[in-house]
C-alpha cells in the first residue's frame, strides 16, 4: 500500500513538473552537457544538477548517480510515455506544438535588441528541434498549420524549417515581446496580435518616421553646436523616443482627452521641444541664464514641466510633463497621483506616460512599488504606459551583473505578469509597432505595459563627461555608430522611399524653425482659487453628526465599535463633549457637504492607527463595509478612504501628485506613526517642500504624523518634527501641533479657505485621542477658528513671573503638574502652529504679564531634536517684541542619538524630570 502511494506521489510529480516525460529527452541531454561541461547549461539547470549529484561530495562514484537519474528518468518515461499505438506523425505533432511553444516563451532571447551589436543574442537549448525530440529528418517534413492551431494566414503546410524561419521572425526580430503566460486571455490577445500578418509602413509613416528621428537629431546637434560641454542630458543614441512618444500621442487622440508624461532628466528637453512643442527659444533662455523662475529658486532646465495643447488628424490632446528632481523613478508616484486626480475629476481621460533608466528601473524600490500599487482601488489608474530608455548603461556600470541580477532590467514587471516589449531603438518601424500595441493593450486592459527602448548613450552620463575612461569598448564601438537617423535615412533612399535631397531638406527644415522659433511662453502654475466653506452653528452641527454618525440597522458592528459610535450619538445631544475621533469626522463631513472632495489614504487610515477614527465600519457578519461620510446626501462630494499598501515612499509621492491636481480636494496621507514618514523623506525634501519654490508647483496635501512621547520606545514617539523645521522657510508649509478636537476641526477645514495652496503637517497625538481634557464642545467648533497660540485663560497675569511655551501633547503633563503644586508664578501658553511661527501672537500674550522674567520653552524631544533649534531665533525675537523683559531658557531631555529611550521605566523618570524643571527653570 505505501508503495502504491508512493508510485502514485511520484507520478503526480513527473506529470506537473518540468521533469514529465514529454520533456525526458530534453532534460537526458542536458544533464550528459551538464557532466562534460556545467557552465554550457542554463544557470537554472545547473543548480538542479548540482543538487542532484551532491552525493559524490560523499564520494559516491558520479558513475552511480548518472545511473540514478537514468533511472528516474526511465520511470518518467513509463508514466508519460505514448501508446505503441501513437504514430511518428503524432508524436512528432506533440514535439512540434512544444517546440512553438518554446518559441513563444523564450524566442525574446534569441532576439536581435542591441544596436551596438555588443550584446550577442544567446544560444537558447529551449529553441533547438532537438531539444523537443524532432530530428534531422523531421526539418523537412510537411506539417499541418492548422491541427497546430498556427494563424490562418500562413500557408496550410509549412515544412518544420520554413515554420523555424517564420517563429524566428516573429519572436526574435527587432521588437521581442515578453507575453503574460499565466492568463489564459492576456496570452491569447498577445499571440493574436503578435503572430498577425505584419503590415508593411507605407510610403508616408516611413518619411514621418525619418522627420520625427530627424528633429531628435537635429536638436542634440544644435544644442551641441550652440552650448558645447553644457550639460543637457541628451537622448543621442534612444532617438526612437521621439516618434515613440508621437506615436503614442497619435494613438490618444480621438479616443482621451489628456496626456501626462513623467521622466528623468534623460532626454528631456527633446521631449519638451519636439513632443509637447516648447518653443525653442524658452530653451534657449534657459540655457542661457534669461528664463524667468517659475518659483522663488527655479531649477535647471531639465527638470522643469510643461504643458501645452497639440491637435492630431483625430483630435485634440491636453498635454502635460511633471516636474521632477534628479531622484530619478520618484516621478513615477508623482505623475500617478495627478492622473489620478484627473480621472476622478469629471471622467477625465488620461493616458499616463512613465520613462525610467534602465538601471533605475531596475535598481530603485520606488519602481516596486507602484507596480504592486497600479491594481489597487486606491491607486489604480487604469494602466500606465512604462518607457524604459535604456542605455545599457547606469552611470558606469556597464556590466549587467553589477547593475543588476536579472537578465532584462525590466524583469521586476514579471510579478505582475506585465507585457513587456524589448525594441532595438536603431529600428523605427518596429518601435511604430511596440507604441501601437502598448496602447492597444493598455486600453484593451487597463493595465500597465512597458516598452524596453533598447539603445545607447552616445555620450557621458552628461555632455562634460569623457565616458571611455570607464566603458572603452563600448565607446569605441559607439564613435564607429551611425546615428539611428542617419541608418533609416540610409534604409529609405536604398530602397527609392526618398530621396537623399529629401533627407537633407527635413534637417535644414527642421534647424531653420529651431533658429526662428516664436519667443516663449509663461509657464504655467496650477491655480487655487480662495474656497469659502459655509459658517456652523451647532444646529447644523448636529444635524450633520447625525448623518456622519448613523449606523444602518442591519449592520453588525464589533462591540468597542458599536460603544465608539453610541458616544458619537450622545455627543451630538451635549450629554459627554466632543473627542478627536468625532470632530476630526464632523471636519471632513463640513467640507464634503460644502462640495469638496475628501481623500484620506494611510497604511490604518480607516479605523486610525490607535482606534480613534472608525470612519470605514465592517460588518462582522459578512464581507462588507460601510462609510458614513460617503452616505451623507445626494449632493455631497465624494470621499474616499482606504487602507494603503504597506509603503510610505510611492504612496505618498502619490498623494503629493493628486493634491496638486485637484486644489479644490482635501488630500490627506496618514503615516502609522510618525517616524514611518522616514521612508517617504525624498518625497518631503524635493516635492511637498519644495516644489512651489523650484517650479511653482502648487499643493494642499495634509501630512497626519501620529507624535508624542508615551513611554514606547525610539521607533514610535517622535515624528522627527525637526527634520520639518530644516525645511521650513518662506512659508512654504505649516507644522502645527493641535491640541484640542475644536483646533483640529478648524485647522483642517483651514486647508480650503487659504488663497493659496500650502502643505500642512500635522504632529497628530497618540495619548490626546482620549485624554480626559483633550474635548470640546459643540459650541467650540461652530463658533471658532484655528488658533495659533492658546493663552493660560486661568493664570493671574499680575502673578506670573514664568511663561512656560510648548508645543504639543506635553502641555497637559505640565498642567497636571502645575494644578498640583499651584504654580502660581507660571502660566502655560500652547504653540499650536510652530511654522510659520506666530511671533506676534505670543509677544502679545507675554506682553499680558506686567512681571514676567523667565520664557520657558518646554519640550519632549531631546535638545537636538523636536522644536527648540527651529523656533530658538523666533523666541528672541518675540521677547524684544514684548519688551525685552525676559529671559529665554530650554527645557527638556538632553540631546540624543535616538529620539526616546526603550525602557518605559526611564521614559517616566525623564518625563517628570522635565515637568518638574520646567517650573523651576
Amino acid at each position: 500500500m505505501k508503495q502504491t502511494q508512493k508510485n502514485s506521489r511520484m507520478a503526480a510529480l513527473w506529470r506537473s513538473s518540468h521533469m514529465n516525460g514529454a520533456n525526458a529527452h530534453y532534460v537526458e541531454q542536458l544533464f550528459e552537457r551538464y557532466l562534460d561541461a556545467p557552465d554550457s547549461i542554463p544557470e537554472q539547470w545547473r543548480h538542479y544538477f548540482d543538487t542532484l549529484v551532491e552525493d559524490s561530495k560523499a564520494h559516491v562514484p558520479l558513475s552511480s548517480v548518472r545511473e540514478r537519474f537514468r533511472g528516474q528518468a526511465s520511470l518518467r518515461q513509463r508514466i508519460a510515455a505514448p501508446s505503441p499505438a501513437v504514430t511518428r506523425e503524432q508524436q512528432v505533432a506533440s514535439h512540434v506544438r512544444s517546440w512553438i511553444d518554446a518559441w513563444r516563451r523564450h524566442g525574446h532571447r534569441q532576439a536581435h535588441l542591441d544596436p551596438l551589436a555588443l550584446q550577442v543574442p544567446e544560444a537558447v537549448v529551449e529553441l533547438d528541434p532537438a531539444t523537443h525530440g524532432l530530428t534531422a529528418a523531421d526539418l523537412a517534413r510537411e506539417l499541418d498549420t492548422r491541427a497546430l492551431e498556427l494563424p490562418h494566414h500562413l500557408p496550410a503546410h509549412m515544412t518544420l524549417t520554413a515554420l523555424q524561419g517564420w517563429l524566428a521572425e516573429t519572436y526574435a526580430g527587432a521588437l521581442a515581446v515578453e507575453i503574460p503566460l499565466d492568463d489564459p486571455d492576456a496570452r491569447a490577445w498577445w499571440l493574436s496580435r503578435i503572430e498577425a500578418p505584419q503590415r508593411a509602413a507605407s510610403r508616408a509613416e516611413q518619411q514621418a518616421l525619418l522627420e520625427r528621428l530627424t528633429a531628435a537629431d537635429g536638436f542634440e546637434r544644435y544644442l551641441a553646436g550652440r552650448y558645447p560641454g553644457a550639460k543637457r542630458f541628451g537622448l543621442e543614441g534612444c532617438d526612437a523616443l521621439i516618434p515613440l512618444v508621437d506615436a503614442l500621442m497619435h494613438e490618444a487622440a480621438g479616443k482621451l482627452s489628456h496626456v501626462m508624461i513623467g521622466m528623468a532628466h534623460r532626454g528631456r528637453l527633446n521631449v519638451l521641444v519636439n513632443a509637447l512643442g516648447k518653443p525653442p527659444a524658452a530653451v534657449i533662455d534657459e540655457f542661457e541664464g534669461r528664463a524667468p523662475h517659475t518659483g522663488t529658486s527655479g531649477d535647471v532646465k531639465y527638470h522643469l514641466g510643461y504643458r501645452s495643447t497639440r491637435q492630431f488628424p483625430n483630435g485634440t490632446l491636453s498635454c502635460e510633463l511633471v516636474p521632477n528632481p534628479s531622484h530619478l523613478e520618484i516621478v513615477t508616484p508623482v505623475l500617478q497621483g495627478a492622473v489620478r486626480a484627473r480621472q476622478d475629476q469629471d471622467g477625465v481621460q488620461v493616458l499616463p506616460i512613465a520613462m525610467h533608466g534602465d538601471a533605475a528601473f531596475a535598481g530603485q524600490g520606488v519602481v516596486m512599488e507602484c507596480l504592486q500599487m497600479s491594481r489597487t482601488r486606491a491607486f489604480g489608474i487604469g494602466g500606465t504606459v512604462h518607457i524604459v530608455i535604456n542605455n545599457q548603461i547606469g552611470f558606469t556600470t556597464s556590466r549587467a551583473d553589477d547593475a543588476r541580477s536579472t537578465r532584462y532590467c525590466t524583469d521586476i514587471a514579471h510579478m505582475l505578469q506585465i507585457p513587456v516589449l524589448h525594441v532595438n531603438a536603431d529600428e523605427p518601424e518596429a518601435v511604430l509597432r511596440a507604441a501601437r500595441l502598448a496602447f492597444e493593450w493598455r486600453q484593451h486592459s487597463g493595465q500597465d505595459v512597458l516598452i524596453d527602448l533598447i539603445g545607447y548613450r552616445r555620450r557621458g552620463h552628461n555632455e562634460a563627461d569623457e565616458p571611455s575612461g570607464t566603458q572603452p569598448l563600448m565607446y569605441a564601438k559607439i564613435r564607429q555608430q551611425s546615428t539611428a537617423q542617419q541608418r533609416y535615412a540610409e534604409r529609405l533612399v536604398a530602397q527609392g522611399r526618398i530621396s537623399a535631397e529629401q533627407v537633407k531638406q527635413l534637417a535644414d527644415d527642421y534647424r531653420e524653425w529651431l533658429e526662428s522659433s516664436a519667443s516663449a511662453s509663461a509657464p504655467q502654475a496650477s491655480a487655487f482659487d480662495v474656497s469659502a466653506l459655509p459658517a456652523l452653528t451647532p444646529e447644523s452641527l448636529v444635524a450633520l453628526g447625525e448623518r456622519a454618525f448613523a449606523v444602518p440597522a442591519d449592520l453588525s458592528l464589533q462591540r468597542q465599535v458599536e460603544r465608539v459610535y453610541e458616544d458619537r450619538q450622545r455627543m451630538l445631544t451635549g450629554e459627554i463633549p466632543l473627542n478627536w475621533g468625532a470632530a476630526e469626522l464632523l471636519a471632513y463631513a463640513s467640507v464634503l457637504a460644502a462640495g469638496h472632495p475628501v481623500r484620506l489614504i494611510g497604511q490604518d487610515s480607516g479605523r486610525g492607527t490607535f482606534s480613534h477614527r472608525h470612519a470605514v465600519l465592517h460588518d462582522q457578519q459578512m464581507d462588507k463595509a460601510w462609510v458614513p461620510l460617503q452616505h451623507l446626501s445626494a449632493l455631497q462630494a465624494p470621499c474616499v478612504i482606504h487602507d494603503s499598501l504597506l509603503s510610505e515612499e510611492a504612496v505618498l509621492a502619490f498623494e503629493y501628485g493628486y493634491s496638486t491636481a485637484a486644489p479644490q480636494s482635501l488630500v490627506l496621507w496618514e503615516a502609522q506613526f510618525g517616524d514611518f514618514a522616514n521612508g517617504a523623506q525624498v518625497v518631503i525634501d524635493q516635492f511637498i517642500a519644495a516644489g512651489d519654490a523650484k517650479w511653482g508647483q502648487r499643493c494642499g496635501l495634509v501630512l497626519l504624523l501620529p507624535h508624542g512621547y508615551e513611554g514606547q520606545g525610539p521607533e514610535h514617539s517622535s515624528a522627527r518634527p525637526e527634520r520639518f523645521l530644516q525645511l521650513c522657510a518662506e512659508e512654504n508649509m505649516f507644522v502645527c501641533t493641535p491640541t484640542t478636537p475644536a483646533q483640529m476641526f478648524h485647522l483642517l477645514r483651514r486647508q480650503l479657505t487659504l488663497g493659496v495652496a500650502k502643505p500642512l503637517v500635522v504632529m497628530q497625538p497618540k495619548s490626546l485621542l482620549r485624554h480626559r481634557l483633550a474635548v470640546s464642545s459643540l459650541e467650540a467648533l461652530a463658533d471658532g477658528h484655528f488658533q495659533t497660540v492658546l493663552p493660560d485663560d486661568q493664570a493671574d497675569a499680575s502673578r506670573v513671573t514664568r511663561v512656560v511655551l510648548s508645543a504639543g501633547k506635553v502641555h497637559y503633563d505640565l498642567l497636571a503638574e502645575h494644578d498640583a503644586q499651584a504654580h502660581e508664578d507660571t502660566a502655560l501658553v500652547r504653540v499650536e502652529q510652530v511654522y510659520p511661527f506666530p511671533v506676534e501672537e505670543v509677544a502679545a500674550e507675554l506682553a499680558r504679564y506686567p512681571a514676567l522674567k523667565t520664557l520657558v520653552w518646554c519640550q519632549e524631544e531631546p535638545r537636538n531634536q523636536g522644536y527648540w533649534q527651529g523656533v530658538r531665533d523666533a523666541l528672541d525675537e518675540v521677547v524684544v517684541l514684548s519688551g525685552d523683559r525676559a529671559s529665554v531658557r530650554y527645557v527638556g531631555r538632553p540631546s540624543a542619538a535616538a529620539p526616546a529611550t526603550g525602557s518605559a521605566h526611564q521614559h517616566a523618570e525623564e518625563q517628570c524630570a522635565l515637568v518638574e524643571a520646567a517650573f523651576k527653570a
